[in-house]
């Protein structure tokens, strides 16, 4: 795909990885879901690096929603920025990866690449631009949605999110679920779904994400089979 900060070349390394390169080359708008540590934010960051490299678009938007798994931003101290940092600290250290330190604080200080909570996109149309939603499992739906209606004519929207790690309120219905739901079949909008199997992290991580499904689905089954007439 392109060649890191280091030097060494970046690419899709499993069959899904690929399948998101591939979607994201015939489609505007690609939802890809799946477990922690499967890449789906890193490819869809080298994506948008290699788009900014061969001038496809002007610039990079990275966005976050800003819920926290356990913490709330208003408790903890220093000013907006230095609060909303660390939460956005996971598209800081993947575009290291791609990017040289000083290049990159270039691209962030002429706004090339731009890295904000959701809260900064209402409002604004995003033309010439590869935008990616990270964590989009913990927008509420008119969020989502109004993130999805700032796509600008020449736009390039990618949204990733593990719907098994909503830290949503309980009852708030999460939008990455709902819209993955409704807005399959759309011309020009791809769906990529990643599994264990794609994990790349220590290899406890795909044995613990299986642990947590097996689990999962039986509750799921005692609960079902409890509300069973």
């Amino acid at each position: 795909m392109i060649f890191g900060s280091n030097g060494k070349i970046i690419r899709a390394r499993t069959a899904n990885q690929q399948k998101f390169v591939d979607k994201a080359a015939k489609n505007d708008m690609v939802f890809a879901v799946g477990p922690a540590g499967s890449g789906k934010t890193y490819t869809a960051i080298a994506l948008a690096v290699k788009a900014l490299r061969n001038q496809e678009v002007k610039r990079i938007i990275l966005s976050r929603p800003a819920v926290e798994a356990g913490e709330n931003l208003g408790f903890l101290p220093g000013d907006l920025k230095e609060k909303i940092d660390p939460y956005l600290q996971p598209l800081y250290d993947a575009l290291l990866d791609m990017i040289p330190p000083r290049k990159l604080a270039d691209y962030l200080e002429a706004e090339v690449i731009q890295i904000a909570p959701l809260a900064y996109m209402r409002g604004r149309t995003l033309n010439d631009a590869f935008v990616i939603l990270d964590e989009a499992q913990n927008t509420t739906t008119k969020q989502l949605k109004m993130f999805l209606t700032r796509m600008g004519t020449s736009g390039k929207f990618m949204i990733t999110g593990d719907i098994t790690q909503i830290d949503l309120p309980h009852r708030q219905q999460s939008g990455l679920v709902q819209a993955f739901r409704i807005l399959k079949g759309i011309k020009g909008i791809a769906m990529v779904e990643f599994d264990s199997s794609d994990i790349i992290r220590h290899r406890l991580v795909k044995e613990i994400v299986a642990a947590y499904e097996k689990y999962e689905t039986k509750q799921e089954e005692i609960r079902l089979n409890k509300i069973k007439p």
